[in-house]
């Protein structure tokens, strides 16, 4: 025995020794670089189990001994995410690359371009909160997934058996990183190709199909409500992002990852600072070529603006940072024979064609449907029934036909197709508005266009009703309890017990026999009335996206929804008001006005109203860095139409005018400025370029 064992009071030995285990989890699980043997390893955490056993007043929440421990979870609840984890616009060629990179310089105007490039991880997206320790360092407080980017899982007690993130980070690690003890890391859940290998062995063993790809284990078994299997399966994780109060480090992205490893976070040493397209597309060649070589899966290469303050500049669209995007590696295809074409009704309307496909294995995943976009697209390829097809999952995801393959092996179908004149599900005429590729059905009554709005009411990003899914949604309206998407809070118990599905059962003699049985257990019942009347407090954000106004999508109901504070408000908004809305542009504005100008949409808010459903937000205090400036707007901004920015300056407290006088602040002047240039000059107002301007909304220069 360690003669410190016999002189150490407890509670100092048990502080070394979760010190020591620690630093070796460290060396083993982050730096690939073992100090001690296995043995020597848990000599050390046994000593530390039995002395917490002995002292049970010592055992501590953040101990290694509590990676793995306590009763399986009953569920996870619901955590909110400091701020949005939004998705990553996606290039595919280095000509999309290209355009990317001269945008970015662009909208920069001036400011340094670089940027960091770093392996895609074809993983699960988590955040992990860390808060101060009683030992003056920081601890792990929660691990969220990235659910919908607004709202995820608490998985902590999951994430806590994952032995590459620290439990605890101590005083000096945060010294050395310049961290205060609260903080938030963003990273990537992955299972490593050993791992994965090792999974399906055992479920071979067990008789249990193959999982399919490691990125699915990974995302299901981190949503194992047992701890102890999820530590069984070896997961890993690598950081990237690292916020402070919700807001990105300001050094930084590769400042960023110098200050994660400095915190003791596994962070991909397969990254680089690149300075132009040409040195990305090196660095892309590079990872591809090494893909099969790495030991866990990646999908594509992440190019990020490095200087936080360009990023700033650069800011957001809808769904995703502009100063961001990922390159994703050339798509697995396969071909395979295309037995027909169904046309499916979305719930805008909206006629999609889908290609039926004999099941084809493709990127870890059988494929039998693909989509074919829309007539144009089927007339274009002169795709007919029976042909063999080349198919594509579009970024390993979304499987797309891309051409017909013709030749000895391989005839042509002899069925031309048609694209319908009725819609396929009421039967009444469809129409393609004039510079429009879709064709759509307007029946406002058509029953796909119900279904359709049903599942997206009530999808994960919208109300997040689960169990509200295809099979309960077309029993509900097969049975007439639905309407439109307010009936959902209608729906009974013995109504939801009268649901069947019909399930085929093998005989004894060997033949099947198909029976009605009841869709949904009393339990199942209980259950989803549960998940409806919760989501009746989403907010006035996810109920906007329910109500699938045109355009309208998550980023932007998020907008409106702290803008105008309640739906009464946004629906007598006019067009200056909603514009004034970052990111709402004249299209936008009249989409809104136009659906809450029919009375049948406003009765829909009603019902919505009337069942208790909470359509009010916090309205976020709108920004008075510009307030009691006048500005006005002249000539051709480079990267900014005159509306994009005068709703910048207004979200900024600032005001426009349309004429220039002694009360003007400030004229904005683009190319081509007229009049207005010469009476600034005239009356002595400053004039700023569209840069200057920038520098104001982003405080980089003082409003005078």
């Amino acid at each position: 025995m360690d003669a410190r064992t016999k002189t150490d009071h407890p509670a100092e030995r048990v502080a070394h020794l979760r010190a020591e285990i620690e630093r070796h989890d460290h060396l083993y699980y982050v730096m690939d670089e073992p100090a001690i043997s296995d043995a020597a390893y848990d000599a050390l955490m046994n000593e530390l189990k039995r002395l917490e056993a002995e002292h049970p007043e010592l055992v501590t929440p953040d101990s290694p001994t509590q990676r793995v421990g306590g009763k399986p979870a009953e569920g996870f609840k619901k955590a909110q995410h400091s701020r949005p984890m939004l998705s990553l616009d996606n290039a595919y060629s280095v000509e999309e690359l290209t355009d990317w990179d001269r945008r970015v310089r662009e909208l920069a105007g001036g400011l340094p371009v670089n940027y960091v490039a770093e392996l895609k991880l074809d993983g699960l997206s988590v955040a992990l909160r860390y808060e101060p320790a009683a030992h003056g360092g920081a601890r792990l407080a929660a691990g969220i997934t990235r659910g919908d980017g607004q709202t995820g899982e608490d998985v902590t007690s999951n994430i806590r058996t994952i032995r590459s993130v620290p439990l605890n980070i101590g005083a000096q690690r945060l010294k050395k990183a310049g961290m205060p003890a609260g903080f938030e890391v963003r990273g990537e859940v992955v299972m490593p190709a050993a791992a994965f290998t090792r999974l399906n062995e055992e479920r071979e063993q067990q008789g249990l199909p193959a999982a399919v790809n490691p990125r699915n284990a990974a995302a299901g078994t981190l949503r194992t409500l047992e701890p102890s299997i999820v530590a069984q399966r070896r997961l890993d994780f690598y950081a990237y992002f690292l916020l402070i109060d919700g807001e990105y480090m300001a050094a930084g992205q590769q400042a960023t990852l110098d200050a994660l490893a400095a915190l003791g976070f596994r962070v991909n040493p397969r990254r680089k600072l690149v300075a132009n397209v040409e040195e990305m597309r090196s660095f892309i060649d590079g990872a591809e070529a090494e893909r099969e070589k790495l030991g866990y899966e990646i999908d594509g290469v992440v190019l990020k603006v490095d200087a936080h303050a360009t990023q700033l500049r650069l800011g957001y669209t809808g769904r995703a940072p502009r100063w961001a995007i990922a390159y994703k590696f050339t798509a697995k295809s396969g071909v395979t024979q295309m037995h027909g074409i169904k046309v499916q009704v979305g719930r805008t309307g909206k006629l999609t064609p889908v290609a039926e496909l004999e099941p084809v294995f493709i990127g870890g995943t059988t494929v039998s449907r693909a989509t074919l976009h829309n007539a144009d697209f089927i007339e274009r390829l002169g795709v007919k029934p029976g042909d063999w097809v080349k198919v594509e999952r579009g970024g390993d995801v979304i499987p797309k036909v891309v051409e017909v393959v013709h030749d000895a092996e391989h005839p042509r179908g002899k069925l031309r197709f048609s694209f319908p004149l009725d819609c396929p599900e009421c039967q009444s005429a469809v129409v393609r508005a004039e510079g429009e590729v879709d064709y759509r059905c307007v029946n406002a009554d058509c029953p796909a266009k119900l279904r359709e709005s049903l599942l997206h009411f009530g999808g994960r990003t919208v109300m997040n009703i689960e169990g509200f899914g295809d099979a309960v949604v077309g029993q509900v309206l097969e049975n007439g309890f639905a309407k439109s998407v307010a009936d959902v809070y209608l729906l009974r118990s013995d109504e939801l017990a009268l649901l069947k599905k019909e399930v085929t059962r093998k005989k004894k003699d060997g033949s099947t026999e198909t029976k009605l049985e009841r869709l949904l257990a009393p339990v199942q019942v209980s259950r989803l009335l549960d998940q409806i009347e919760r989501s009746k407090q989403a907010g006035l954000a996810r109920v906007l996206m329910g109500l699938g106004i045109r355009f309208v999508g998550e980023r932007t109901a998020e907008l409106l929804a702290q803008e105008f504070g309640s739906i009464d408000a946004l629906m007598e908004a006019n067009a200056e008001e909603l514009e004034r809305v970052e990111e709402v542009g004249p299209n936008i504005s009249q989409a809104i006005q136009e659906f809450f100008a029919q009375p049948k949409n406003r009765a829909l808010v009603e019902h919505l109203r009337a069942a208790g459903v909470d359509m009010t937000a916090e309205k976020k205090q709108r920004s008075t860095q510009l307030a009691g400036l006048t500005f006005v707007l002249t000539g051709t901004l480079p990267t900014m139409t005159r509306d994009e920015a005068k709703s910048k300056i207004e979200a900024a407290g600032g005001k426009t005018a349309g004429s220039v006088s002694k009360k003007t602040s400030y004229v904005v002047a683009g190319e081509e400025a007229g009049s207005k240039l010469d009476k600034a000059r005239e009356l002595n107002v400053p004039v700023l370029d569209e840069a200057g301007l920038m520098q104001l909304l982003t405080g980089e220069a003082r409003a005078e």
